[in-house]
């Protein structure tokens, strides 16, 4: 209980200073957002070219191109994304967690959460902020299983991580929370 509590906390701050009230600042962030969506969709499908046919079945893509996380013993992420569905924008997001234990080290990288059912997207929609571990269960999938995957034997929600850049002794998705941004 201590530890979801302390995840609930450091979600709620980082998500309290990433919202904006100007207009013009909310605007260049969107923009800023959406410029880094659309590289890093590219490179996906650049790399592993199977990922556009799963994602043009998929309901919504949510993409966080830079997905920061550090930490000594207690660490924390943070991330910036949207939700896309082809080329059009859903809306914009940020993903934070935190956690204490056995964790070292600072990495970045890119994640990208494929929404394969009708069900599982509507529930991400319906929610204040979603939390993976606790409000959905979401398999991670590498390069090879992603090539391997179509709409007809994906599960409901599929995450992908590339990019990695960094050391991190600890990694993991539980806990994690996904607000919607007011920009």
């Amino acid at each position: 209980m201590h530890r979801r509590t302390i995840l609930l906390a450091g979600a709620a701050l980082a998500a309290g200073c990433t919202t904006t009230a100007d207009p013009g600042k909310a605007a260049a962030k969107r923009k800023e957002i959406d410029a880094k969506v659309d590289k890093a969709l590219s490179d996906l499908y650049t790399a592993s070219p199977p990922t556009r046919d799963l994602a043009d079945a998929a309901h919504g893509v949510l993409v966080f191109p830079d997905v920061i996380t550090a930490g000594f013993v207690i660490g924390g992420s943070h991330g910036d994304g949207a939700m896309r569905k082809g080329t059009s924008t859903l809306g914009y997001y940020s993903l934070n967690s935190a956690s204490v234990g056995l964790l070292a080290g600072a990495q970045s990288r890119t994640l990208y959460i494929f929404f394969m059912a009708a069900q599982a997207m509507n529930k991400f929609n319906m929610s204040e902020g979603w939390t993976v571990g606790g409000d959905a269960s979401v398999v991670m999938a590498d390069a090879g299983a992603m090539a391997r995957l179509d709409k007809a034997n994906a599960p409901a929600v599929l995450a992908f991580v590339r990019d990695q850049k960094g050391l991190m002794a600890s990694y993991s998705l539980d806990g994690t929370k996904i607000s919607r941004l007011k920009l």
